[in-house]
């Protein structure tokens, strides 16, 4: 018996479509032919499909995989290179034939002006020579952006179901798990897809927290039968700009597209009665340091969500270390993503001291850099592993992370770790591959919004979100939306609900 012949291509971004700034070609790590296989073994996605297809008896065509840190819109001309080299690289198999075809992707990505590029890049493979009718698995991540096109393109989307996302290779290996069920039973499923007007910061979508994690309970309710095979409930990225924005809920299956939808419409009008839940507020920082006394039992967290690098943000934020400053705090610690300050310091040895700016040129509404004499500890080149294989960070990069050059300061009592490349605060690694312990300190601040918990609350005394400035902020009517349908919440509140669907 022939091997199953199944092409392998990746895309993933999550953009902040509202940003000043891109996502330069660059900041993107692309790999091809033998460096994808090379991922065996790294815990991330791709590791999970590989794993399947070894014990499957798959010959894997590994394409093109590309992926960046969440940030600003990339210029079209880049997803315009990626799709004319996976033409090229994809064609050949395409023409001789393949059993199937499986992708990772994220599902929120955009550029300059394609601002669903999952949708665009299935609606072009579907029109490529011998790609019309192959069965099309794949993977998203919880916040994805899911889109009729999507939907309407694919057969088979499975997106993460925990936040942090702890379960993105597992994600993979299901997914791949039910491709071979096509595969070996005949049986090509179909999607179905409901978008609900509703769009969730999020500090919202947390899945061990209300609605989110009722929600999904109500998804997995639906899987496993012999005509749906899973459903989905994608809290989406608020930070995106175009009319499938938001929440959305979505199964495959081999039941007819009604049936599919018709299991789905309960669970999209329960996201719409839940709807207030997934809004949040919280306090200024300065509030929370005067209220919150440092804590025998471990770190207090200050974690502002307004400069989450996980959703995008620049990750250069002052306001967290503004506060602790003022307040005058002893064993603080904060992360600053700032190549310059970094390259400031380049000719100091441990226990010098020189005068920094810090910070703050990342976003327009930041006070800008903080000035201040600090004493320079140490330097690294910024690589470390995962000390958690199942951190969230694992699901963007695998297992090997660099933030680039780094250094560590100190001013009073404030410990400050400078990056050059922004890094999603979500392993503990990342602070003792610098010789920093972070049970050593009373107050820490954190960029994020939720993906951080899996590594910090074991450690932790206490955590509080927080207001800062930044571009990720949670009152999410104050951000310049333009594309979204006028009809949405929390935009708005006094409206009967139009759930958009496919197929239509």
């Amino acid at each position: 018996m022939t091997a199953p012949r199944i092409l392998y291509a990746g895309l993933f971004h999550e953009t902040h479509a509202l940003l000043d700034t891109t996502t330069p070609p660059e900041a993107f790590t692309v790999l091809r032919g033998e460096a994808i296989l090379a991922k065996a073994g790294d815990d991330s996605p791709t590791d999970g499909f590989l794993a399947v297809a070894r014990e499957s008896g798959w010959r894997v065509q590994p394409i093109l995989h590309a992926h960046a840190t969440p940030g600003g819109p990339a210029p079209d001309g880049f997803f315009e290179d990626y799709w004319r080299e996976f033409v090229a690289l994809a064609s050949t198999h395409l023409e001789a034939g393949v059993d199937a075809i499986f992708l990772v992707l994220h599902g929120a990505m955009s550029t300059a002006t394609i601002a669903d590029v999952e949708g665009e890049f299935l609606t072009r493979l579907r029109a490529l020579p011998g790609a019309a009718t192959v069965p099309v698995f794949g993977i998203l991540d919880l916040h994805a952006n899911v889109s009729a096109r999507m939907a309407r393109h694919a057969n088979a989307l499975l997106a993460y179901r925990r936040n942090p996302h702890t379960d993105a290779r597992a994600t993979a290996v299901h997914a791949a798990r039910d491709l071979h069920r096509a595969l070996t039973t005949g049986q090509v499923p179909r999607m179905a897809w409901i978008g609900v007007p509703v769009v969730w910061p999020p500090p919202g979508t947390g899945s061990d927290d209300s609605p989110l994690r009722d929600l999904l309970a109500h998804a997995t309710a639906l899987d496993g039968h012999d005509d749906l095979w899973a459903a989905n409930v994608c809290p989406g990225f608020s930070f995106g700009d175009h009319p499938d924005v938001g929440v959305s809920v979505s199964a495959y299956g081999s039941a007819p597209a009604e049936s599919l939808l018709a299991r789905l419409q309960p669970l999209a009008e329960e996201v719409w009665q839940r709807r207030h839940e997934g809004l949040v507020r919280y306090p200024e920082v300065a509030t929370v340091l005067a209220q919150t006394p440092p804590s025998p039992r471990g770190p207090i967290l200050l974690v502002e969500p307004a400069d989450n690098i996980g959703g995008g943000a620049p990750g250069d934020g002052t306001g967290v270390l503004r506060a602790m400053l003022v307040a005058r705090i002893e064993r603080g610690l904060v992360v600053i993503n700032d190549p310059q300050a970094v390259q400031a310091l380049a000719d100091l040895a441990p226990g010098q001291t020189r005068t920094l700016a810090i910070g703050g040129r990342g976003w327009r509404g930041d006070p800008g850099p903080v000035e201040l004499p600090v004493t320079f500890v140490n330097r690294s080149d910024g690589h470390f592993e995962l000390e958690d294989p199942h951190s969230h960070l694992a699901s963007m990069q695998g297992r090997r992370i660099t933030m680039g050059p780094c250094a560590v300061v100190r001013h009073a009592g404030v410990t400050i770790l400078l990056t050059s490349r922004k890094t999603p605060p979500f392993d503990l690694g990342q602070f003792r591959s610098q010789g920093i312990e972070p049970r050593d300190f009373a107050y820490i601040g954190v960029k994020a919004a939720v993906a951080h918990r899996q590594a910090y609350d074991p450690i932790t005394a206490a955590s509080h979100w927080v207001e800062t400035p930044g571009p990720c902020a949670s009152d999410l009517p104050s951000l310049p939306h333009r594309h979204r349908p006028s009809d949405t919440f929390p935009w708005r509140d006094d409206f009967t609900p139009c759930y958009r669907h496919e197929p239509s």
